[in-house]
């Protein structure tokens, strides 16, 4: 996947716009859209892009290990072992 494509993959993946996008990386909305119209993406902004998927990735792995935590929890608390 070229760096453009994958900037406008990752709006299509988290529904982002490419302002929402650009206030999520750090970038102004302008450098996001040179970056695709120029098909160069500078190499902080290629390492920012790395850092975002990755900080989302581990959010979503978080949330489902609280998720399982809280439900594990729930089921090993003595009220539900008295049945």
């Amino acid at each position: 996947m070229t760096e453009p494509s994958l900037i406008k993959q990752i709006c299509k993946d988290y529904n982002f716009t490419y302002k929402e996008l650009s206030k999520e990386l750090g970038y102004s909305e302008s450098a996001i859209k040179t970056a695709i119209s120029t098909n160069k993406i500078s190499n902080s902004m290629k390492r920012a892009i790395e850092l975002f998927i990755e900080n989302k990735e581990l959010k979503e792995k978080v949330s489902s290990f609280s998720s399982f935590r809280e439900n594990l929890r729930n089921f090993i608390e003595p009220d539900n072992l008295k049945g």
